[in-house]
This record gives C-alpha cells, sequence and structure tokens, in this order.
C-alpha cells in the first residue's frame, strides 16, 4: 500500500499506452470519459492506481482509502453483496472503534451499485451527506467512521461508447 504523496507529479499512464517505449500512441476516448480520466488526474489519483482502475472488468468497482487507516488500500467490488465493517469477517474491514461491526453494505445490481447504511451509530454519508441508501457514482465518496473511500467504476461501465485507438 502507497501514501499518494509518494505518486505526487507522476504522470499517469493509460492501459494499452506505449508509455517509456518509443513508440507513438494515441488514445481517443468519447467527451464524458476524457473528462472523466482528467478529474482522477486532478484528484490525485497515482498511476498504479489508474492502472487498476483501467483494469476493472464490466461489473466491477473499485474502492480506494483516502482518509483512515491504510491510505491507499483497495477493496475490490465483485460481487452483490460485501459487508464493509469492523467485524474481523467483514469482506472490507475498516479497523477502527468509530465504524460499527457491521456498518454498511455494497451491493451490485447488474453494473450499478449501491451502499446501504446497516443502522451504525455514526452513520454513512455519500459525498457529505448521511444515507441510508444510494446509488453510486465515479468518483463519489463514501465515508464510514473516519474512513473516507472513492468509489471508482469500471471504465467498460462508465462509458460504454468510449473507444480507444492506439495507432
Amino acid at each position: 500500500m502507497s501514501n499518494l504523496d509518494d505518486h505526487a507529479g507522476a504522470t499517469p499512464a493509460f492501459p494499452g499506452s506505449q508509455a517509456g517505449s518509443g513508440q507513438s500512441s494515441t488514445m481517443s476516448f468519447t467527451g464524458d470519459f476524457s473528462a472523466q480520466l482528467a478529474a482522477l488526474i486532478a484528484g490525485g489519483v497515482s498511476k498504479e492506481e489508474m492502472d487498476s482502475i483501467g483494469a476493472l472488468p464490466s461489473g466491477s468497482a473499485l474502492l480506494i482509502v483516502r482518509r483512515g487507516n491504510n491510505v491507499g488500500a483497495r477493496f475490490l467490488l465483485d460481487t452483490d453483496l460485501q459487508i464493509a465493517g469492523r467485524h474481523p469477517n467483514a469482506e472490507i474491514f475498516l479497523d477502527d472503534v468509530t465504524v460499527s461491526r457491521r456498518h454498511a453494505e455494497f451491493t451490485r445490481n447488474g453494473r450499478t451499485f449501491y451502499v446501504r447504511d446497516l443502522g451504525s451509530l455514526n452513520g454513512t454519508y455519500y459525498n457529505g451527506e448521511s444515507i441510508n441508501q444510494v446509488e453510486l457514482a465515479n468518483g463519489g465518496e463514501v465515508q464510514i467512521g473516519k474512513y473516507r473511500l472513492t468509489f471508482y467504476a469500471s471504465p467498460l461501465d462508465v462509458a460504454p461508447t468510449a473507444s480507444a485507438n492506439i495507432l
């Protein structure tokens, strides 16, 4: 696990690029996807994180810890139900007293992901708002206790019409 500060100033390479190989490559995406990539870069996403996000298969997503213990930790969402909490058997183990043992659940319906609070003591927040359940959007922030996790959907699901042309 790495600290995001370790990657300050790093130039992200995108899947399919030939960075450093001496070969010329061009990638083009639809406007929506290009804007989302620019937002990721501006938001401090490291090259390794960009590579992980870019490699996500359709129907999966990634949560990256931005605040709390284990900054930079990644949790793959690739099943229909995953529990986040302080219980050692939680699929998304968040070890802090501000997190309930069974704090929240992440569910998948097709290619859409949701987070639902499970009656936790401190609540679950999405983009700063207290929630019971909400659909997750790419780049959205989920707060569970003192942890802040950013949600990244598979690029195949975010922009299914995106095309990459490598010349």
